[in-house]
């Protein structure tokens, strides 16, 4: 089995705990919020807008999307199951947010069709082809349009969990090409590891005006009953921001 079959097999079994949490979720998105500097960034941007969300999971980011001025957002993301449960709880709410199962980074979508593509929190990770995704998202947006990212930062691959102490991780580096996840949700599938300079530089090559980039101290996601690690406590960087134009 191929290294990209096995990371699809890994995350459709993921994504099988939004099925069993999908009373949780949807209870969570009726009241779901953006971060506060995403919404920062955003909320000028999404009135009315139309929006592209890659690479969507659980979908509940789309639920305050709208919440915040989104006319519709249309979620892909290559996972049946991810998909199947995010609809259905947009249909059951009857909020505006429309799922297809598709695989990045080339897609079937028509050109300019889409105000803002909406990215993040764990995503651009699993994308082999971190320029041939930019370059399609590009493509999809709408002339002016923007793109934005809030992910792990770069060197959280580095960061170990311990609670006691901060330190990097002997087995990794952060020139590496890429590692095996071996934490949920997704053990044992491939991640695909980028600098920050190289995120910048492929984001501009692909015909984006960078207009934001911020690194944040705080993670987006901590496991379930996982103590805080000592890698969190606000002096390393654990997540980024970024929005770029359509030139």
């Amino acid at each position: 089995m191929s290294t990209h079959e096995h990371t699809r097999r890994a995350w459709e079994d993921a994504s099988q705990k939004h099925v069993r949490e999908y009373a949780e979720h949807l209870e969570l998105a009726r009241t779901a919020r953006l971060l506060p500097i995403e919404e920062q960034l955003l909320g000028p941007l999404l009135r009315g807008a139309e929006v592209l969300h890659p690479q969507s999971g659980h979908g509940l980011d789309d639920h305050a999307l709208v919440r915040l001025g989104a006319r519709s957002v249309l979620g892909i993301d290559y996972s049946p199951t991810a998909a199947e449960a995010a609809q259905r709880r947009a249909d059951e709410l009857a909020v505006p947010c429309r799922y297809q199962v598709a695989e990045l980074p080339r897609t079937d979508l028509p050109s300019g069709m889409t105000d803002l593509v909406y990215t993040g929190k764990g995503a651009l990770i699993w994308i082999e082809d971190l320029a041939a995704w930019a370059e399609e998202m590009h493509r999809l947006l709408c002339p002016g349009g923007h793109l934005f990212v809030y992910e792990a930062h770069p060197l959280v691959p580095l960061w170990a969990w311990d609670a006691d102490e901060a330190r990097v991780r002997e087995d990794r580096s952060y020139f590496a090409a890429g590692h095996i996840n071996d934490t949920f949700p997704a053990s044992g599938a491939a991640e695909h590891q980028r600098t920050l300079a190289e995120l910048v530089m492929t984001v501009q090559g692909a015909g984006f005006e960078l207009l934001h980039l911020a690194e944040h101290p705080d993670p987006f996601w901590q496991p379930d009953g996982e103590a805080p690690a000592a890698a969190w406590d606000g002096r390393l960087p654990n997540a980024l921001s970024l929005l770029a134009r359509r030139r």
